[in-house]
């Protein structure tokens, strides 16, 4: 369904669920690093916007906020971290400042890879090297899922049955937009739960919704409409709506939080990949690497500018594509348009802010898990032979650095992940003996009687 024409009346609720697939982290960010959550809204729409038009709108990709940043933002930013040691203290300014300079590092890169072409790099990248690194996409998301369903396990379990129950059984539209319904479920049933009639009953109380956990006071006193307005550092954080920081650079700010463009390159790469096996669609041919490259790092220069965290392509709503099998780039492009319009809306942003963690943890325990299975599809019909030692050295590798938790010269998660294998398939020798042994082979002389 890549070029697929679509109604207004199926594009609308699909690129709702994109919303919705986003929100949640886009919006984490900035509440852990202190960010404005509705800055970050307008930089995540707006930076899609930049993406979709520099690769020629070709590309189904959503740009949010990046979790690859946080700590270093917050050294850089915070007098005093949030486990009681010192930071840094350079303020919100020093920091975005920094991030648009990550955005240049990407822009670089670009011009290397339109360079040396892209044959060359996909050399150092063969399937074996590929599905395992989009498996630890979804894998390494494995934590978030887990702690966002664990606010309430019962909410995160129903949504996703709802989710999983319109996927296979439900009929025409209502098919396409999975996810869309599972939230609204989850929304409504926490809703009635939290009527006070039903919070007297002690098995609600005790097993379904311990307490109210939607407030509406927020909603209520929001406005419905505030412009961006740019605002001094001091100011920032008070003003409510859109705040613009204009950034400040400093080098001890650069040399900590630039350096994360490295990481969050390889898993740019990575979203390419998925995204491209997940559509039948080769983007790093088409629009090409150094397209999708550039049109990520102008994403977080601008984000940066406006004092919003960084931009990067987004897991979550390739597990969207996964999900409705449509691949058309309208409906991400409207997707942000609506993002756009929301951030410009706090009373909206509030109302969206109500969705429980569980039920988007409940959303993304089958969205992460689809970005995991199409890596293991990648492995599967590129047809890796895993009973040869080479491979299966390499695929163990990635995958057990790229969920662990192990960090080496401050690169964790799927960044060190990919780049071992990337080293491993470069030194290690491609020898048709180098067999696993014999032994561990699984017996294929029986045949099922």
């Amino acid at each position: 369904m890549q070029n697929q024409r679509l109604s207004i009346g199926r594009l609308l609720p699909l690129s709702l669920q994109h919303v919705f697939a986003m929100f949640g982290a886009t919006v984490l960010v900035p509440l852990l690093t202190g960010l404005n959550p509705l800055t970050a809204l307008f930089t995540s729409a707006t930076g899609t916007i930049l993406f979709q038009v520099i690769t020629g709108g070709k590309v189904p990709a959503y740009l949010g906020s990046s979790f690859a940043f946080i700590a270093p933002i917050i050294l850089v930013a915070f007098e005093v971290l949030p486990d009681g040691r010192a930071g840094m203290g350079l303020g919100y300014a020093a920091a975005t400042g920094a991030v648009m300079i990550a955005g240049l590092i990407y822009a670089i890169t670009a011009g290397i890879v339109k360079t040396v072409g892209l044959k060359a790099i996909q050399r150092f990248i063969p399937p074996v090297v590929v599905g395992p690194v989009i498996m630890t996409i979804g894998l390494g998301l494995a934590g978030v899922a887990k702690g966002m369903s664990s606010y309430n396990m019962f909410l995160a379990l129903l949504t996703l049955a709802v989710v999983i129950a319109v996927s296979i059984f439900a009929k025409g539209m209502f098919k396409l937009v999975p996810i869309l319904m599972g939230v609204i479920a989850g929304y409504l049933v926490t809703v009635v739960l939290q009527l006070d009639a039903l919070q007297n009953i002690p098995f609600v109380t005790n097993y379904l919704l311990p307490e109210k956990i939607i407030d509406f006071t927020a909603v209520r006193s929001a406005a419905w409409l505030a412009l961006p307005r740019f605002v001094s550092e001091a100011a920032y954080g008070t003003t409510g709506g859109i705040e613009f920081l204009l950034p400040r650079f400093n080098l001890s700010a650069i040399i900590i939080i630039a350096p994360i463009a490295i990481v969050t390159m390889v898993e740019h790469l990575g979203d390419m990949l998925a995204i491209s096996r997940t559509t039948g669609n080769d983007y790093l041919e088409t629009p090409g690497l150094h397209r999708t490259l550039t049109g990520d790092g102008v994403a977080t220069a601008w984000a940066g500018f406006f004092g919003g965290p960084p931009n990067t392509t987004y897991g979550e709503n390739i597990g969207v594509l996964a999900i409705t099998k449509v691949f058309n780039p309208i409906v991400v492009q409207v997707a942000a348009l609506f993002v756009l319009l929301f951030s410009l809306s706090p009373k909206v942003g509030a109302f969206l802010g109500t969705i429980p963690v569980a039920v988007m943890g409940g959303i993304v325990i089958l969205l992460f898990g689809m970005i995991a299975t199409v890596g293991l599809r990648t492995l599967v019909e590129k047809q890796v032979d895993l009973s040869k030692v080479r491979n299966l050295v390499i695929v163990s590798t990635i995958l057990i650095l790229g969920i662990s938790g192990i960090a080496v010269a401050g690169i964790e998660g799927m960044g060190l992940g990919a780049i071992a294998g990337i080293l491993l398939n470069i030194v290690l020798p491609d020898r048709d003996e180098e067999k696993m042994p014999p032994a561990l082979k699984p017996d294929t002389t029986k045949v099922n009687q």
